[in-house]
């Protein structure tokens, strides 16, 4: 249960009451996060009290109402009653208050979502496809926010069909672990990365393979991940293909924080240690392999 002072006040935001609200404005004087707020100097004197009184809600959510009105415009004209109905939605699903300001500030979008064809789709989704309980929403929504914001006949569905097909078949896993590939666009994301690794000389399959033993290869970039880390391999670690298809963990260790100064260790101590044992040691393990070799 929340402590009474934050559920006050969040009921104050989700259920705004024009008493209440009138006396927090007068007390929330000059040093308060919202007086201080762009839009509440003189400036800005023409903003209506409906307004303010919106920016006031999302700000006790913990939202970035400056953001959260750029990112997503239709915020300007929504209705607080809409924002309370998205709100009071989401705790019927589990969502805890909370949690909202994490959500709604990753994805200002759903603040304007509608209800019956956007939102009750995605947990439908979540229900009859990844078989996710309804005590369980709350983990699976805190774990990818976008999911609520994503179609489910154009991304969800789709993304889950082409995982399915190369092998991702362990639904638990995909709904705790990696529900980030189901808001992937399989087009442009997916299978370029797939791709990617089969142009490098792997065979379809062992591309598979990898992302199967390393689902977030799906998730890093080529050009910022891929392309320097696998230089710095075939490069200076003089490391052949087959050691990544064994360990494609490898491109999930900072080149600079981790792989560079593990090698240049290894190195320096004329020693030869595998992919796995020199990334995934800690560093007591790694002094101490070094000192066994």
């Amino acid at each position: 249960m929340l402590p009474a002072a934050t559920s006050c006040r969040t009921s104050m935001c989700i259920s705004p009451n024009p008493e209440q609200q009138n006396i927090l404005l007068r007390s929330a004087k000059p040093k308060t996060l919202l007086q201080k707020h762009p839009l509440y100097e003189t400036t800005h004197s023409n903003i209506s009290f409906q307004f303010k009184e919106k920016i006031l809600c999302l700000e006790i959510m913990g939202v970035d109402s400056g953001r959260a009105l750029a990112v997503n415009p239709a915020l300007h004209t929504a209705s607080l009653h809409a924002i309370h109905d998205i709100v009071t939605f989401l705790q019927s699903k589990g969502i805890h208050l909370k949690d909202l300001g994490r959500i709604f500030g990753m994805c200002p979008t759903v603040l304007t979502s509608d209800i019956k064809s956007d939102l009750v789709p995605v947990f439908n989704f979540l229900s009859h496809d990844l078989r996710v309980s309804d005590l369980n929403f709350r983990r699976v929504i805190n774990k990818c926010p976008r999911l609520l914001i994503s179609s489910v006949r154009d991304q969800l569905k789709p993304a889950l069909f082409y995982l399915h097909r190369l092998g991702f078949t362990d639904l638990h896993a995909l709904a705790y672990q990696d529900p980030i590939l189901l808001v992937s666009s399989v087009e442009n994301t997916l299978i370029p990365k797939l791709n990617y690794f089969v142009s490098l000389g792997f065979s379809k399959s062992d591309a598979v393979e990898m992302v199967l033993r390393c689902p977030a290869l799906f998730t890093f970039s080529i050009e910022n991940n891929f392309k320097p880390k696998l230089e710095y391999f075939t490069g200076e670690m003089k490391g052949e293909l087959g050691e990544l298809k064994e360990f494609p963990q490898y491109f999930a260790f900072s080149l600079e924080n981790r792989i560079k100064p593990r090698h240049m260790e290894v190195v320096r101590c004329g020693v030869k240690v595998g992919l796995p044992m020199m990334l995934k040691a800690t560093d007591e393990e790694f002094r101490e392999l070094l000192m066994r070799k």
